[in-house]
C-alpha cells in the first residue's frame, strides 16, 4: 500500500461567484497552474433567484456581467503564464452543485477548487451542502480553500499532512500527496491515529468496557502494526524523492489530526474517503466539518474508487 499512480491535475475547474472572498482561491490556482502546468477553467453559474449582494458586493446575476468578470480574472492569470478557459452557465440553476459536477465532467476536469466562506448558493461550499453534494455525486478530487488561509501571494505548500488509517482508500491519498510534494518540493508527514479505550466508537466501545485489558492489548498491537505500515508507506515515496516523516498518535482521530496540524502548521492536508466510518466519514460531512473548523490550510479531498 503506497504511491501507485499519478495525479496529473492537468485541468482545474474554479467556480467563482464574483465576490472578493471567492478570489481567495486564486493564489492556490496560480500555484497549481505554474507548478503542475494545469489549464484553469473559470466557471460562473447563474443562480435561480439569486441574492442581491454577496458579502456586501453586488451579485453577478447577468450573463454579460459575469463574462466580463471572468475575463478580468482570466487576464490576471494569463499574465502570470497560465492557460485559462472561461464559461458562464447562463441557464439559471437551482442545483449549483449538480451544475458544477456536470461542467467538471463535460470539460474533463481533474480537480475542482472551491472556496469555503459564507452561506447559501454557490458560496456555501463547506459547512453547507455543495462540497458534500459534489463529493457524494462525483468522484472528482476537491480542493477546499479557506477564504482567510492563503494570503495574496502565490500558493507554494512546503509541508503536507496526510492522515492515514490503513483503509483501502489510502493509496489515493498517498499518490495525490506525492504529486503535490514533487511539484512543490514539499515534505510529507504521515499521521496515524490509534484510538484509546475511551475514544473507541460503536461496538468496539462496548468491548472496551467489558474487556478493558483485552482491548488495551489489541490497541497496543494496532499501534505496532500502524508503525510498520507507516514505514512501508514512507518507503513508497522514495522513488519520487519526497522527504517523508511518520507519526503514530493515540486518541480520537479529529482531535489528534487537529492537534498535530496546529503543531506542524502544514500548508495542505490530504484526505481520502470511501464514505464509511472513522476517517472514511468525509462525505457524511462530520469529519470534514469538524476538522475544517480547526485546520485553516487548504484541504484536498479525494474519493476512493
Amino acid at each position: 500500500m503506497g504511491v501507485s499512480r499519478e495525479f496529473p491535475f492537468a485541468r482545474v475547474l474554479v467556480p467563482l461567484d464574483g465576490s472578493g472572498l471567492a478570489e481567495a482561491a486564486l493564489p492556490v490556482v496560480l500555484g497549481l497552474g505554474k507548478r503542475l502546468g494545469s489549464t484553469v477553467t473559470l466557471l460562473h453559474v447563474l443562480e435561480r433567484r439569486p441574492p442581491a449582494s454577496i458579502h456586501g458586493e453586488r451579485h453577478l446575476s447577468v450573463g454579460g456581467e459575469a463574462g466580463g468578470y471572468l475575463r478580468s480574472v482570466s487576464e490576471r492569470l494569463t499574465e502570470a503564464g497560465l492557460e485559462v478557459e472561461l464559461h458562464v452557465h447562463e441557464a439559471r440553476e437551482g442545483d449549483v452543485a449538480g451544475s458544477i459536477i456536470e461542467h467538471a465532467h463535460e470539460y474533463k476536469q481533474d480537480l475542482v477548487v472551491l472556496c469555503s466562506h459564507g452561506h447559501g448558493g454557490i458560496r456555501d461550499v463547506l459547512f453547507g451542502s455543495i462540497a458534500q453534494q459534489v463529493m457524494q455525486r462525483s468522484t472528482l478530487p476537491i480542493l477546499l480553500v479557506r477564504s482567510e488561509a492563503t494570503g495574496r501571494g502565490e500558493y507554494a505548500p512546503r509541508a503536507i499532512l496526510v492522515p492515514v488509517d490503513g483503509g483501502h482508500d489510502q493509496e489515493v491519498s498517498l499518490s495525490a500527496a506525492a504529486t503535490m510534494a514533487r511539484a512543490f518540493e514539499a515534505s510529507v508527514h504521515l499521521l496515524w491515529a490509534v484510538p484509546t479505550p475511551r475514544t473507541m466508537e460503536g461496538n468496539d466501545a462496548g468491548t472496551a468496557v467489558l474487556l478493558p485489558t483485552t482491548m488495551r492489548a489489541l490497541l497496543d498491537m494496532q499501534e505496532e502494526a500502524a508503525e510498520a505500515a507507516l514505514r512501508a508507506m514512507s518507503d513508497s515515496f522514495a522513488p519520487a524523492g519526497v522527504a517523508v516523516t511518520t507519526q503514530v498518535v493515540r486518541g480520537e482521530a479529529v482531535r489528534c489530526v487537529a492537534m498535530q496540524a496546529s503543531r506542524l502548521r502544514p500548508d495542505l492536508v490530504v484526505l481520502a474517503s470511501h464514505g464509511r466510518g472513522g476517517l472514511g466519514a468525509l462525505i457524511e460531512g462530520s469529519f470534514t466539518q469538524r476538522l475544517a473548523a480547526r485546520v485553516h490550510c487548504p484541504l484536498l479531498l479525494l474519493r476512493a474508487e
